[in-house]
C-alpha cells in the first residue's frame, strides 16, 4: 500500500490567491491552474482580462509540471531540435508544455501538486507561478 500527500482544495485556493496577488502586482491578468500530484485539475481561475487561449495552456502547464516533476521552463532548452527530448511538446495529445509557467509544488521534498500560469510573457508566467508556490510553503 502506498501513502502519499496531495494538495486539497484549500491548498489550491491559497496557491491561486498568492499567484493572483502577484499577477495584480505586475498588472497582467492570468489564467491559473492547480493540479494534484497526478496532474488532475483541482482548481482554476481566469482573471478578468486573461487570454481565452491561455485557459488550456495553464492547465497543461500544471499537468506537465506534475508529470515531469520539474518546471516547464527547464524543458524548453532540452526539447529543441537535436536535443534529448525533441518532440516532447507533441506527445500526449499535445498536452506536454515546454514554455515557462508550470511548476511542481513540493512538501517534504515530494511533489504534492503543481501550478500552471498563462497569459503573460513566459517570464511573467513563471514569476506568477513562483509566487503561487511561495504562497503554499
Amino acid at each position: 500500500m502506498l501513502t502519499f500527500k496531495r494538495l486539497d482544495i484549500d491548498d489550491a485556493h491559497v496557491i491561486i490567491a498568492a499567484a493572483r496577488a502577484k499577477a495584480n502586482e505586475i498588472g497582467e491578468p492570468m489564467c491559473i491552474a492547480v493540479t494534484d500530484e497526478s496532474g488532475n485539475l483541482i482548481a482554476f481561475e481566469r482573471m478578468n482580462g486573461a487570454k481565452l487561449t491561455s485557459i488550456n495552456l495553464a492547465i497543461d502547464k500544471s499537468y506537465t509540471a506534475a508529470g515531469v516533476k520539474k518546471g516547464t521552463h527547464v524543458l524548453g532548452e532540452v526539447s529543441q531540435p537535436g536535443k534529448p527530448v525533441y518532440g516532447l511538446s507533441s506527445t500526449l495529445g499535445g498536452r506536454m508544455v515546454v514554455i515557462a509557467g508550470g511548476l511542481p509544488v513540493l512538501s517534504d521534498g515530494k511533489v504534492v501538486g503543481s501550478i500552471g500560469v498563462s497569459s503573460g510573457s513566459p517570464a511573467q508566467d513563471l514569476e506568477v507561478a513562483e509566487a503561487g508556490v511561495r504562497g503554499f510553503t
